[in-house]
């Protein structure tokens, strides 16, 4: 049976008002605002420089712009600790999720002699060719970006779309004062609602991952707000606003023409990061992730088209996890979290990594006990042969 992606829980609940529920207002967040330590420099050594010949460069924007202002290596190979260190330093992320990223991406797209990987297309090695981010298609990147096309409706997953772009772009274009523009959560949820539906209807191969899918897709619409809206006294969780989005998304150009510039995603200047202690943690995004899915169940669905387009099937949770979980009960409490996290650790690769094992237990073990997880030892992952979308991933 195919699924038609559903903006609500329900008939007359929307997002923002699930959202506000969980999230009750508290007015400005006491961690405050402190220029001086949230400031992040793009002068002098963080300057922007572009991309030159056999620098990586892949889908995501947030990793680009670190290379082209230095704080990573900037042909766009770094190792676990530089990637860490960096996402933490310039965007505030937790070092929780920080590590947790940046280890599993080593485990599954990198080399773990080196312990590093390719933000973009990856690098041969001792152990032979690595996938880097751009060749790690429902292993780490995933379909439904709201920029990058799906790899198999493009054939190409790390440029913009411009299309899809302008379609987000757009979502403000009714905002008259450039004061009040903001692509907030609940605007990028909106927007990942019809990204979900454009994938089932126009990508034959869509697949939703077990945790590319639950964890990485939305991933990539929560950190665009949390990690990218410029901080100040008067907005201390952030407001996003048409030049910032622009320049983080290597976009140029007037409203109606605008331009898309290959590899040049950039820090703004005059940009402020989280403030110290209200890092984006590993807590704070799987609660997030969590409120989102409960109110568009869809996002939890795991499975994929069948070959042709509008023919989406989900996965039977309960076969998939022995019953440890079903479609219902994985959507109740922490379950979503749970199940992301054991299954990040179920990950062949991760297992045979053993430095990069111990960096992700060190991180999941606490969650695991603090949520009240169920024991789930395995999934039936068999169950994923039949989307071409799972069979055709890197």
């Amino acid at each position: 049976m195919a699924l038609k992606a559903r903006s609500t829980a329900n008939d007359t609940t929307t997002f923002a008002e699930a959202y506000a529920q969980a999230h009750p207002s508290a007015g400005k967040r006491t961690v405050g605002f402190d220029p001086t330590t949230q400031y992040v420099s793009t002068t002098g050594a963080h300057a922007f420089v572009a991309p030159g010949s056999g620098d990586a460069r892949g889908p995501c924007p947030g990793l680009n712009a670190l290379a082209n202002h230095g704080y990573i290596p900037h042909n766009g190979i770094g190792t676990t600790a530089q990637f860490t260190q960096a996402t933490n330093q310039v965007y505030g992320m937790g070092l929780d999720v920080a590590t947790f990223l940046s280890a599993y991406g080593t485990a599954v797209d990198g080399d773990i002699v080196s312990l590093s990987f390719s933000i973009g297309q990856g690098q041969s090695t001792i152990l032979g060719p690595e996938d880097g981010l751009t060749g790690s298609h429902n292993n780490y990147e995933t379909d439904v970006s709201p920029t990058r096309g799906d790899l198999y409706e493009y054939g190409d997953n790390y440029d913009v779309q411009l299309s899809q772009f302008v379609q987000l772009y757009d979502l403000q274009s009714s905002v008259s004062d450039p004061t009040q523009v903001n692509y907030d959560i609940p605007l990028l949820t909106s927007f990942r609602v019809t990204r979900f539906q454009q994938s089932i209807d126009n990508n034959p191969y869509f697949f939703n991952a077990a945790f590319s899918g639950l964890a990485v897709q939305p991933a990539a619409y929560q950190f665009t707000f949390r990690l990218m809206a410029n901080k100040s006294e008067e907005f201390p969780e952030g407001r996003l606003d048409r030049d910032t989005l622009k320049s983080f998304f290597a976009i140029s150009g007037p409203d109606d023409n605008l331009v898309y510039t290959p590899g040049h995603e950039r820090i703004p200047d005059n940009w402020y990061k989280r403030a110290i202690g209200d890092e984006y943690d590993l807590p704070f995004f799987l609660t997030e992730l969590g409120t989102i899915a409960a109110a568009n169940p869809q996002f939890a669905s795991i499975g994929g088209n069948t070959g042709q387009v509008d023919t989406f099937t989900g996965v039977n949770v309960a076969d998939l996890t022995g019953g440890v979980y079903n479609a219902q009960t994985l959507l109740q409490g922490n379950n979503l979290a749970c199940f992301i996290l054991q299954v990040a650790m179920m990950e062949p690769s991760v297992a045979a990594a053993t430095i990069l094992l111990q960096q992700l237990t060190a991180v999941v073990s606490p969650l695991l006990s603090q949520f009240d997880c169920p024991e789930l030892t395995e999934i039936d992952d068999s169950l994923f042969d039949n989307f071409p979308g799972y069979t055709r991933s890197s």
